[in-house]
């Protein structure tokens, strides 16, 4: 039989020569080339004439170049366009800013161009993707079937490498050892590895193709549940953690000091992590909410509750702001309890650091608020029993684990405000449990979300003179501090300067990340103070901070924000009495940031806005796989293929139960995949000898 794990070098076509462009694409051997699957096929079997297509549709034409040639616009932009034609009819193929395109062509080219096709004057096909025809007999793989199309770099041709595949698809395929067992893949109907491998480069039918990519996403999805599920298995059963004592008379004189009820869905997530407090198991939840939902106040009574038992707790942030705001605001909740609070940021000096670090040390600090500054070297807790992470999205897998490891196996609470729907999150986070608060607290006043283009800017900023005249205050923000040649983005410093004008009877304050932590909390207990009419700021308002007053937020180039953080930024009002007003400010140059004003203007709903997102961004870009921590998906997309991931993780999770170290000769393949995709460490894998 033969190896796929020899060199990609010797299958034909490739050579020492071409192997270093495969090397780009992260192919080193034969059996990386199999698994390198097309990111699309076209139909060449039925390709359409001229006379044939259609404005507004997706068509492939197999044509002859007649002539090209380019120019240049009055405002600077190269057009160059080949005039392509066969026997039913002529028409255009255009490339904007790609001079370099014209030495690619000569007159007589036989073409496959594909892309959505236009009428102007004439019928014209923008930014088609192409291929050359070479003058040759062979065109087997390439005309009159599904022809797969590949995700290359520069200087490698779709004609090249598709010939690369099909030698290695016909002469490798066979050496491809199918991991699933047999009763996976018949209740699954799944279709044989090899059969799938061949149809999922050279399908035979459209049917066929769905039905063979189905079965590699399966796989891929497989692997990668059954690492998750195997990580949980270990966390749950191999570890000791601290067993907190619900019995006490601190969390209930807690609850006394707030003056509000929790909600229903409060209630069921406390119930959730004081039950896993309770445990020897150490607590890895995930607590998921919309901005405003009350996740915070959650987090401080399970903080409560580990201290009440006399352990330490630790609440870490990703801002200065936002951890000089939970100190203030927990400082002032909780001075009756005699609680020590202790604050620690990257800011302090060297001095004040080390005394604080030190009453950490030795516990006279009951609960530490921070930010990164919590898991520097050096670090230590006397008693750690709590750690609480706000705002996952903005702390890596492997500041997580730093975190945890300043004790001896705490409880972890790691908190979210970009929700997620429930399946995604069990495969994103999937070695934490999971709870949604999913309502929000009585009260919180409605938010009107208003879109304006750049020209009639001025109309949100009367609305934000109308709020301020009725005793509000208003964000403006801007996704840059200054403007810079290159950027046509209006910068935060020059427009504190232009509303000061606009406003010369209002005072207008200016805050960003540049600032030293003196001066950001000056401007901002100015603001909560009222000495601040309009606050001009950057990003840095993003996360968790609470002004009630304020009822206005203007975000100028909106376009620029995603769409999670938009919504995160709308959060930031509309928690004081008052109805709020969210001012998009925007002249979007791309359907993807249309669809984001849209979606801002459709719904206030976290988890809808998520849904959202991940359609708009794809889940790479709206998760980053630096974040959660997990392996790269080549194949399988988390959020179109959600079915499939559901049955690849019902499968993983029973395999995991039945075999937790893949031991029985069936689980053999599965367990040496997983050891390729997942690194030991993670796995524990290497118990199994």
């Amino acid at each position: 039989m033969k190896d796929l794990s020899i060199s990609a070098r010797y299958v034909k076509g490739v050579g020492p020569s071409k192997l270093g462009l495969l090397n780009r694409l992260g192919i080193e051997t034969v059996g990386d080339l199999l698994y390198c699957v097309p990111r699309r096929h076209e139909d060449r079997s039925r390709i359409c004439r001229v006379s044939e297509v259609r404005p507004g549709n997706l068509e492939t034409i197999k044509v002859k170049v007649l002539a090209f040639g380019d120019r240049t616009t009055k405002r600077g932009m190269n057009i160059f366009q080949l005039a392509v034609g066969d026997s039913t009819g002529v028409m255009h193929a255009t490339w904007f800013n790609q001079p370099y395109m014209k030495d690619k062509f000569k007159v007589g080219h036989e073409l496959v161009l594909h892309g959505k096709v236009e009428k102007h004057i004439y019928l014209q096909i923008n930014n088609p993707e192409y291929e050359i025809l070479e003058d040759t007999k062979d065109d087997s793989a390439h005309i009159g079937r599904i022809v797969p199309i590949y995700p290359l770099t520069e200087d490698i041709t779709q004609r090249w490498f598709r010939n690369v595949m099909k030698f290695t698809v016909d002469n490798y395929v066979d050496a491809a050892q199918d991991m699933l067992p047999y009763d996976i893949k018949r209740r699954n109907d799944l279709m044989p590895l090899k059969q799938a491998l061949r149809n999922a480069h050279f399908p035979v039918s459209e049917v066929v193709l769905k039905k063979a990519m189905r079965r590699l996403i399966f796989d891929e999805f497989l692997l990668l549940q059954a690492g998750i599920a195997l990580k949980r298995a270990t966390i749950k059963i191999d570890l000791t953690g601290y067993s907190h004592n619900l019995k006490g008379d601190l969390v209930e004189r807690f609850k006394k000091l707030l003056p509000f009820e929790f909600t229903n869905s409060q209630k069921k997530v406390i119930k959730e992590i004081q039950e896993d407090m309770q445990s020897l198991k150490p607590m890895n939840r995930l607590l998921q909410g919309d901005v405003g939902s009350g996740k915070t106040i959650v987090a401080l009574y399970a903080l409560i509750l580990a201290i009440q038992g006399g352990y330490q707790g630790a609440l870490m942030v990703p801002t200065e702001i936002l951890a000089d705001q939970h100190y203030k605001n927990v400082t002032n909740l909780l001075k009756e309890l005699n609680i020590k609070i202790a604050l620690l940021s990257g800011d302090l000096k060297p001095k004040e650091r080390d005394r604080r670090k030190h009453m950490i040390e030795v516990g006279e600090a009951d609960l530490v608020i921070g930010t990164h500054a919590l898991i520097q070297q050096g670090m230590r807790f006397k008693k750690l029993g709590l750690a609480v992470i706000d705002e996952q999205h903005k702390f890596g897998v492997a500041q997580r684990a730093l975190l945890k490891s300043k004790s001896q196996n705490p409880d972890v609470l790691v908190m979210t405000a970009t929700p997620i729907p429930r399946t995604l999150a069990m495969t994103v986070y999937g070695d934490l449990d999971i709870s949604v608060i999913d309502e929000l607290p009585p009260g919180r006043k409605e938010i009107k979300t208003l879109y304006f283009q750049e020209k009639n800017r001025e109309k949100a900023y009367k609305i934000a003179g109308e709020q301020v005249a009725l005793g509000r205050q208003a964000y403006v923000v801007y996704p840059v501090i200054e403007e810079s040649q290159r950027s046509d983005l209006r910068g935060a410093v020059k427009m504190r300067d232009e509303l000061s004008e606009f406003f010369p009877d209002l005072k207008v304050g200016l805050l960003h990340g540049r600032m030293k932590s003196k001066e950001k909390e000056k401007i901002m207990l100015d603001f909560k103070e009222k000495r601040i009419d309009i606050l001009v700021s950057t990003i840095v308002i993003e996360v968790g901070v609470d002004i009630p007053n304020s009822s206005t937020m203007i975000v100028e180039h909106a376009e620029r924000f995603g769409l999670s953080q938009l919504h995160q930024l709308r959060g930031r009002i509309g928690r004081g009495s008052h109805i709020s007003y969210c001012i998009l400010v925007s002249d979007p140059k791309n359907d993807e940031a249309k669809s984001r004003i849209k979606a801002m203007l459709k719904t206030q709903d976290g988890f809808k806005i998520a849904e959202e997102d991940l359609e708009i961004r794809g889940p790479g870009e709206f998760f980053g796989t630096r974040q959660h921590g997990l392996p790269e998906l080549k194949i399988g997309n988390i959020v179109r293929d959600r079915g499939i991931m559901e049955l690849a993780r019902a499968e993983a999770t029973e395999l995991i139960k039945k075999d937790r170290f893949l031991r029985r000769p069936e689980n053999r393949l599965i367990r040496e995949n997983l050891k390729k995709k997942f690194s030991m460490e993670k796995l524990e894998l290497a118990a199994t000898g």
